[in-house]
C-alpha cells in the first residue's frame, strides 16, 4: 500500500538533498544557517574527545 503523505515527504526530501548534490555536510550547513535566519536558538554541543582503544594481551587461565 502506498501512503501519499509518505511519498510526498520522500519527494520533498529528495528534492532538497538534490539541491546540495546529496552532500550531507552542505545540507547541515544550510539547515544551521536557516535556523539562524529564523531567529530561534541554535544548539551546539562541544566536541567530544576521542579516546584510543588500546588492545590488551589475551588472558588464558
Amino acid at each position: 500500500m502506498i501512503d501519499p503523505i509518505v511519498e510526498e515527504v520522500r519527494k520533498a526530501r529528495d528534492e532538497y538533498a538534490r539541491r546540495f548534490e546529496y552532500d550531507l555536510h552542505a545540507i547541515c550547513v544550510d539547515l544551521r544557517s536557516e535556523q539562524r535566519r529564523d531567529g530561534g536558538p541554535v544548539v551546539s554541543f562541544p566536541k567530544k574527545a576521542v579516546q584510543a582503544i588500546v588492545p590488551t594481551a589475551p588472558t588464558h587461565p
